[in-house]
């Protein structure tokens, strides 16, 4: 493969060449309620080239390795009739040249667990939620595991072959009384194999205890509240409002964000440090080298208050002038790798919960995240299960909690930062320019938030 895919993009008219090649095996398991609504296995095979013409981009993605010089020449006539039209020159921050075999070690492989050990753990706690009681009436578990091969060669020398996998998966518990659903759930994942989706039999029982709880919760009352996020929606809040605003291609693109988005701009007390990696071992989000065959490193966005940094391909970086960070990132080989978050975290901080608790005469506690939206600097989360805080205590649990805001507005009301911190993963991913689910994590400790609008009954 090394000497198939180097000779490919060795010597052609471009001013970049790339070929990426992949063979993945997918493992899907799907509960909806007591119907085994998906099971499946499958093996996808396929790469992409990419070249690079006068600032103009051609793409080709194929199933088979041959006529593989046809492809490449397709490629770059694709890239000099773009670079034609744009008539600008082609931009690429430089990166290092790797030569680097990256294997698995031994236990990760998820291929190696029989899918019927897979179904029984799953179905178990599919059960488990299912044998609740009332007001539980269904449930759903969404399980998947991806192990993947991936070349990389490109024109300046750089080749690379390495292993990953992904595992994920989320068991939510649905309680119904009435026109009144309400739902809780548990989530898993992780790059160490299928491990991380045993031992959370006592998680699914609160869960479902949760959702139970959740029906007989008074809706909160709105208003403007002093807001505790656990550390499951402090990192929801740092990846989906703020880590793709940090986007090096959402930046370049988008001339009112430049202004905003300005290094060295104040964002939030010295106590806010927010920051992307691709280093640490275990995450969904872990990668040695990105898409780019760019080494992963962990890249602060804002640094004690103080914008310092954003997240960048190779183009975007070079045509921002910028250091590259190893974000450029692609689902699969049917689509080209574009700037998206690995791991996005707000770094632990020094205060204690009980210190958050302090002062506060009203307010709230808000764990999980339940949906939620971004347009621009604003925002708008549902939590998944929230307490009241009355005089420093937390009190009863209330439902259908709402926040939104601007994001700016946001990070500098965050008055405390948690000396705890959590690791936490789930299923699903992240989702941009048609490419989702993307394995990404969130690790955060908990936050307080002063000021934070919230919706409900009147």
């Amino acid at each position: 493969m090394k000497t198939l895919l180097t000779e490919a993009v060795r010597g052609k008219d471009a001013d970049y060449l790339e070929i990426r090649f992949e063979e993945s095996h997918v493992t899907r398991i799907v509960f909806r309620g007591p119907t085994l609504d998906n099971v499946g296995q499958s093996v996808v095979y396929g790469g992409n080239i990419r070249a690079l013409v006068d600032g103009g981009w051609g793409f080709v993605s194929f199933n088979r390795l041959e006529d593989l010089a046809e492809k490449v020449a397709l490629a770059i006539r694709q890239a000099r009739l773009i670079g034609r039209a744009r008539g600008e020159r082609s931009q690429l921050a430089p990166a290092p040249v790797i030569q680097d075999i990256v294997a698995l070690k031994p236990g990760f492989d998820p291929r190696e667990v029989p899918l019927d050990k897979k179904m029984s753990v799953l179905e178990g706690y599919n059960r488990a939620v299912l044998s609740f009681g009332d007001p539980v009436k269904s449930s759903s578990v969404n399980y998947q595991d991806k192990y993947s091969k991936l070349f990389f060669a490109n024109s300046e020398g750089t080749y690379i072959e390495q292993e990953k996998v992904d595992v994920g998966g989320n068991i939510t518990a649905v309680a119904v009384e009435g026109a009144l659903t309400q739902v809780s759930g548990v989530g898993f994942g992780g790059s160490k194999g299928f491990s991380v989706a045993l031992g959370h039999e006592n998680e699914v029982l609160r869960a479902a205890k949760t959702a139970a709880d959740l029906i007989k919760a008074e809706p909160i009352k709105g208003g403007e509240y002093t807001v505790i996020t656990d550390p499951i929606l402090t990192g929801i809040f740092a990846h989906e409002a703020f880590g793709h605003l940090s986007e090096g291609d959402n930046v370049y693109e988008d001339k009112s964000l430049q202004k905003v988005m300005t290094l060295g701009a104040k964002f939030g007390e010295p106590i806010l440090n927010i920051y992307d990696t691709g280093t640490d071992e275990g995450a969904r989000g872990y990668l040695k080298y990105d898409d780019e065959g760019v080494p992963t490193e962990k890249t602060y966005l804002i640094k004690e208050g103080v914008l310092v940094g954003r997240l960048h391909s190779r183009e975007t970086a070079g045509k921002m002038g910028e250091r590259v960070t190893g974000n450029a990132r692609a689902i699969d080989y049917r689509f080209p790798p574009i700037c998206r978050m690995r791991l996005t975290s707000i770094e632990r901080g020094e205060s204690t919960f009980e210190d958050m608790l302090k002062g506060v005469k009203l307010g709230v506690y808000a764990l999980k995240a339940y949906g939620g939206e971004t347009n621009g600097e604003m925002f708008t989360f549902a939590a998944s299960e929230a307490r009241m805080i009355r005089n420093g205590q937390l009190a009863e649990l209330v439902r259908d909690v709402k926040m939104t805001g601007n994001v700016f507005t946001t990070l500098k009301n965050i008055d405390l930062v948690g000396s705890d911190f959590e690791s936490h993963e789930s299923g699903g991913g992240c989702g941009k320019g048609a490419q989702a689910p993307l394995p990404t994590s969130e690790w955060a400790p908990h936050m307080r938030i002063q000021k934070v609008v919230i919706g409900g009954r009147s």
